[in-house]
């Protein structure tokens, strides 16, 4: 009889171990770099007349564009967005990470992003998208992701979309 009771005593354990784990998981803000499946790179060429405001000297691939003939934007190296004391970016006032993002639109119209993260519950990622830049080409903008972890995002101008998955930590003080 005591074995027994020692053994579900410890798979009650186990279990109470486990939730904790999986309840601290959710409520850090942190996921894990393994779970999410950013995009890399298409090698998406921008078009002559969009270039302009892009790399000339080496190819689409190595600058980190991701398009998909209409829509363009670039990825961070190893689809990860860093935010390091002394780097890119900047920590909004509630902790939220924000950091620009370039796009290129070969539709006219007006861009719109939205935004998701993929593997907890948090709030929708906030755009801000400047006014001044046309009905195509360049199109300067920033992202502010509520939390750290792993984040769809999706670019709309009309009917053509552009979405891609990237994650979002923040190194060393946490700025």
């Amino acid at each position: 009889m005591n074995g027994k009771i020692l053994l579900v005593l410890l798979f009650a354990g186990l279990c109470f171990i486990g939730l904790t784990l999986i309840a601290q998981s959710r409520t850090s803000g942190r996921s894990s770099p393994t779970r999410c499946a950013v995009t890399i790179p298409n090698g998406s060429e921008l078009p002559g007349q969009l270039s302009h405001h892009g790399p000339s000297d080496h190819s689409a691939r190595e600058s980190g564009f991701y398009g998909n003939g209409k829509l363009w934007t670039t990825r961070w190296l190893g689809g990860t967005v860093e935010f390091r004391p002394g780097g890119p970016g900047s920590i909004e006032s509630g902790g939220s990470p924000g950091m620009k993002f370039p796009w290129w639109r070969g539709v006219r119209g007006k861009l719109a992003i939205e935004g998701r993260r993929l593997d907890v519950s948090a709030p929708p990622l906030r755009a801000i998208i400047p006014e001044d830049y046309g009905d195509t080409g360049f199109q300067s903008t920033g992202l502010i992701f509520p939390t750290e972890g792993c984040w769809e995002v999706t670019g709309r101008v009309g009917e053509t979309s552009l979405t891609f998955v990237t994650r979002v930590v923040k190194v060393g003080d946490g700025r």
